[in-house]
């Protein structure tokens, strides 16, 4: 595991939001893709926030209507990034001591992918099982 960085294991293409998208599409997204939070990017590609189901969940709890708000409205601002060359080691101890579940992997300022909990466990573990389709 010393030898791993964000690069070996993250996850690309990335999906994220624009601020003006709307909090609903947003929504979506995340069912879609099955997880649970989604970087926000400006048009240069660098992360600016990170929207999670619990920022929409609290949101529709203040009455608002997620069609009429935005990812802007809702995100996170305050949000942790690692670099490409980040060591596995450290982006779990990043993860566990900000309680984060994925965090998003840049590369010259820039979005480049997405490390989650389950990406790290699933690179130290050698798959017993298979799906083919």
């Amino acid at each position: 595991m010393k030898d791993l960085k964000a690069s070996d294991i993250m996850i690309r293409p990335v999906v994220s939001a624009r601020k003006n998208a709307s909090a609903r599409d947003v929504t979506l997204q995340l069912l879609n893709g099955f997880y649970s939070g989604m970087p926000v990017t400006d048009e240069d590609g660098k992360v600016i926030g990170v929207v999670t189901e619990f920022d929409l969940l609290e949101a529709v709890m203040e009455g608002k209507q997620l069609v009429k708000i935005t990812a802007g409205d809702v995100m996170s601002k305050e949000v942790s990034t690692v670099d490409v060359d980040t060591s596995v080691s450290d982006i779990i101890r990043i993860m566990k001591l900000k309680n984060i579940i994925r965090i998003p992997v840049t590369e010259d300022d820039k979005l480049v992918g997405v490390v989650a909990r389950c990406d790290i466990l699933t690179s130290l573990i050698e798959p017993e099982f298979v799906t083919y389709m």
